[in-house]
């Protein structure tokens, strides 16, 4: 095992001007987390497969320049509010609050994505790294102030990556509102296990412990409705292959020209109720039997959200030159469910004035 370390380099300047910094993390256990402190993106992960051989396992970018040339989630931290919010509006309080919506609009149908226009992933937040006995990680900090797209209340943010010697990356998400307002943060990591430039990750076998899902419109908006996924091509429950059935005629997956959708996990808060918040629970596996990669996530969150990148193409450049390509990565988000604020009967991203929002989510890495 090795000593856990970590090195600060210049990173380049975003487009509004602030210079950012990237931040490589070595675990004692063998992986090698690189993340910039320009919206907590990760920008290289390498992971060992079943011979012990490192390879970059996540989709990003050389500089800042390839999120803002682009689009800007990959890999990135994701708030104030994860996911799609309908029509960019909600009601809390007997009060409505409008926010941008013109960012992501399938089929005409416009809503707030990833917390509006400019959301805190394109921030440059505090960043200060540590090596605490074999864990290596970085703490980031951000304010967001009252009014942030749209959002009422100033929010104190603080995000904990943390890299340990069995080679989890552990993500600990705080916040702090001094008004009631919606918070609902991710990460947005993009894995290949086959590497950046490995093409489809439809080979990939995934498996998530999800009775139903949360359908959707043409827009990709929650009809508040759930599905059970038996026979349908959203039951991952014994794990399947991503390409098994993506391109089978599915009103659900013609929307999103593929997975783009969120499961409700069995032993999440949205299916137990109240009695599961707060509990670390089994949510994906994601494996590639190419090479035995494997990454497993857990986390405290009652959904995910698999998205399989079927909006990628060869107009982005990632690392090293390499051109992204449909279905590159697969992005996996822990969250509560999108459009929570617009659904009452669904567990609340509604957080009170100095209630603290904390959620955890961990990627157990691995091979077999």
């Amino acid at each position: 095992m090795s000593k856990a370390s970590f090195k600060v380099v210049d990173f380049g300047v975003t487009k509004y001007g602030d210079k950012a910094k990237k931040f490589i993390l070595k675990g004692a256990g063998g992986v090698v987390l690189e993340v910039s402190d320009y919206g907590g993106k990760v920008v290289r992960l390498f992971t060992p497969d079943r011979d012990g051989k490192l390879k970059d396992v996540v989709v990003g970018f050389d500089s800042p320049a390839g999120w803002d040339n682009g689009d800007p989630y990959w890999g990135a931290l994701i708030g104030r509010y994860g996911n799609r919010i309908a029509k960019g509006q909600f009601k809390m309080d007997g009060k409505t609050y409008k926010l941008p919506a013109l960012n992501n609009a399938p089929a005409g149908i416009g809503c707030n994505l990833h917390g509006g226009a400019r959301g805190w992933d394109a921030y440059v937040w505090g960043a200060k790294p540590f090596v605490k006995g074999d864990n290596v990680g970085v703490v980031f900090t951000h304010t967001s102030p009252d009014g942030d797209e749209g959002f009422p209340g100033k929010v104190e943010i603080k995000v904990t990556y943390t890299l340990t010697a069995k080679n989890v990356w552990r993500v600990d998400y705080e916040a702090v509102p001094d008004k009631k307002t919606p918070i609902n943060m991710t990460q947005h990591v993009y894995f290949n296990f086959k590497g950046e430039s490995g093409g489809t990750i439809e080979d990939h076998i995934l498996k998530i412990p999800a009775s139903k899902t949360t359908p959707t419109d043409a827009g990709q908006i929650p009809t508040g409705k759930l599905a059970k996924v038996d026979g349908t091509p959203f039951d991952f429950r014994k794990g399947m292959r991503i390409g098994e059935h993506i391109n089978d005629k599915n009103e659900q997956l013609e929307f999103g020209r593929g997975y783009d959708h969120n499961w409700v996990l069995d032993k999440g808060e949205m299916a137990l109720g109240k009695k599961a918040r707060g509990k670390m629970n089994f949510a994906a596996e994601l494996f590639c039997p190419l090479n035995g990669r494997f990454v497993k996530i857990y986390t405290t969150e009652p959904c995910i959200q698999m998205y399989s990148a079927n909006w990628a193409d060869y107009n982005q450049t990632a690392k090293g030159g390499e051109h992204l390509s449909f279905r590159c990565g697969c992005a996996l988000e822990t969250q509560h469910a999108p459009d929570s604020p617009n659904q009452p009967k669904w567990p609340t991203t509604f957080i009170a004035a100095g209630e603290k929002y904390k959620t955890t989510t961990e990627f157990r890495f691995g091979a077999r």
